[in-house]
């Protein structure tokens, strides 16, 4: 038997026994895109299973992990594991955390499990759909003591905390105000998300997981996948999509992350509530903290604005 270097930790890598194993729950374009590159490029971590009701999209994930560790291993790697059922990889005991990229109403069910099962997880944003899956989430977290995060990235960037490390050094002078600019939601994003038929549910798309708790719907493709996040069953929208990263930076520096605003008002344009895509696409929010400062909030493009005493 030819045992690799790699897993001896030989010629500066992680021994095998010192990786954390890695659980990706959640394979579309972010999952097996963004997340997948960010496990990919810290070798103190390993991938190990990957898991989502769409088969092709669990096939591509495998085909990524397992390419990409015969690249960096050595050797033909076919280490990846695949499930369709979120509950069988999560009570792997082998795996030692979570990353959930799932849907929007997918997030706190499976970051709940994943807590009970003493797995540290990583969700992505939005975290919750409502205030009150929140505080349950919550709740959950500060009991159990389990490493939890949100996947927000613009926390770890270092053009944003420099941005946001500026506005509360004064470099602005005292901020008074903030303009916060989202994408106009509701359009498509690829592929067949702008099929608006009902169809029928392919053979490999697990459709009635893929809704778990949402009000049962009819298959239609422009409802499911990229463009889930137009449909209130299952997210809020752009406003949630894009407002969790830069509404997050806006309280941030204005430090006031923690508490938030104490007066909003605002309007939007929603279509009806029985359309595939009934989100607001447009909107202008404004609110009031408690320290004197406004923002608003508004749909055009993605971009964020600081005014203070010494200009903006």
């Amino acid at each position: 038997m030819i045992i690799p270097g790699s897993a001896l930790g030989l010629n500066g890598a992680v021994a095998a026994s010192n990786r954390l194993t890695m659980g990706l729950i959640g394979c579309g374009g972010h999952g097996t895109g963004w997340n997948l590159d960010r496990m990919f490029s810290d070798p103190r971590q390993q991938v190990v299973a990957v898991c989502d009701v769409d088969r092709k999209h669990a096939a591509e994930a495998e085909k990524r992990v397992n390419q990409h560790y015969s690249e960096t291993l050595g050797g033909d790697y076919k280490g990846c594991d695949v499930y369709r059922d979120f509950r069988e990889l999560i009570n792997r005991k082998e795996i030692d955390a979570i990353d959930n990229a799932t849907p929007d109403h997918w997030h706190v069910p499976i970051a709940l499990m994943s807590i009970l099962a003493g797995k540290p997880t990583i969700c992505e944003k939005p975290l919750t759909l409502t205030i009150a899956e929140g505080r349950i989430l919550s709740n959950a977290v500060s009991k159990s003591g389990v490493t939890f995060q949100t996947a927000s990235e613009n926390r770890s960037i270092d053009t944003y905390i420099q941005c946001v490390e500026l506005v509360r050094a004064g470099y602005i002078g005292e901020l008074r105000h903030i303009d916060v600019t989202l994408p106009v939601g509701n359009s498509t994003r690829g592929r067949d998300e702008g099929d608006f038929e009902v169809h029928p549910v392919p053979e490999d798309f697990d459709y009635e997981m893929w809704q778990g708790q949402a009000p049962e719907l009819p298959y239609i493709p422009a409802r499911t996948h990229n463009t889930f996040r137009w449909n209130l069953a299952y997210s809020g929208g752009v406003l949630t999509d894009w407002g969790a990263h830069l509404i997050d930076l806006a309280q941030w520096a204005n430090n006031t992350e923690k508490s938030g605003p104490v007066k909003v008002r605002g309007n939007g344009h929603f279509p009806p509530r029985d359309e595939v895509w009934n989100t607001t696409a447009t909107f202008s929010i404004d609110y009031l903290y408690e320290n004197g400062v406004t923002m608003n909030v508004s749909a055009m493009q993605p971009g964020i604005r600081f005014c203070g005493s010494e200009g903006c």
